[in-house]
């Protein structure tokens, strides 16, 4: 072979070698996804609770026990504990926060109080007052919710609720059976100002589905009766029984349904 043929051969060999990393990166190169992302959101829900409160007041109060001799209590009186049913909308932002509007019904407390005063007599020298009565509310709260993170499905939260309270006093009677008398009163309703102070643990079942654990601190305002009015028709001041500062210390027991699933639809991005 001659040395032209030599060299035109050598020539082909290197073209092919210098003009391969040139194929090699003129190809396009295979596509590769970014991974799917989804992006939380927030979604309306539903929630209702039953319970039980334990609830107590700072004094009752009336214009006759300033000016009635040697008055003192024997008991300063108490409510019994009373169911609590309830309902509620809100919307959860995101999951952390979330905010919702609820209603309530609770149920007839039976209330007892008891006090002694001198009678002015020599017998018998002191008597005593009896009190009983039953008292209802609704009560209609704007809440706020933190959610404190979620460990094995349970999440606990702190909250706080503005709104307001209808108290209704009512079936109030003044028994005094040393003196065979007593008085009695319509009811009396009050709307007061209230709020709450939450604290829980929530369980979810499901991604939806929630059941939830709740205590709370209730400030429901001042109650009244109607007119306190003596067995024969007459009146002292013609004033009603006032309950001061009622409060509440309730235990509920719920279930929360998020109507969303709580997160947009997955976007596939293209690179």
């Amino acid at each position: 072979m001659s040395n032209a043929k030599y060299l035109a051969l050598a020539a082909v060999v290197a073209s092919a070698i210098t003009l391969q990393p040139a194929r090699a990166a003129d190809m396009p190169m295979p596509y590769i996804p970014h991974p799917v992302v989804q992006e939380e959101y927030g979604g309306w829900y539903l929630r209702g609770y039953i319970g039980m409160s334990n609830q107590q007041f700072r004094g009752l109060d009336h214009v006759s026990f300033a000016t009635a001799p040697g008055f003192t209590w024997l008991d300063t009186g108490g409510f019994s504990s009373a169911p609590i049913f309830g309902a509620a909308i809100g919307y959860q932002l995101n999951s952390w926060v979330r905010f919702d509007v609820s209603g309530e019904y609770r149920g007839g407390s039976v209330f007892k109080a008891l006090d002694r005063y001198d009678t002015g007599f020599i017998a018998p020298p002191t008597a005593n007052n009896d009190y009983s009565g039953i008292k209802k509310e609704w009560l209609f709260l704007a809440n706020a919710f933190v959610d404190l993170g979620t460990w094995r499905s349970i999440t606990p939260y702190l909250g706080v609720g503005l709104g307001f309270a209808q108290v209704s006093i009512g079936n109030f009677r003044d028994t005094n059976v040393i003196m065979a008398g007593g008085g009695y009163a319509d009811t009396g309703t009050s709307w007061n100002f209230a709020w709450a102070l939450h604290a829980g643990l929530a369980y979810k079942v499901t991604p939806n589905f929630s059941v939830d654990l709740g205590y709370r601190f209730v400030s429901l305002g001042d109650g009244k009766t109607g007119i306190l009015t003596n067995l024969d028709g007459t009146c002292v001041a013609c004033q009603p029984m006032f309950f001061r500062g009622i409060y509440s210390h309730d235990v509920m027991l719920g279930v929360r349904w998020l109507l969303d699933d709580g997160y947009a639809p997955p976007l596939m991005r293209k690179g």
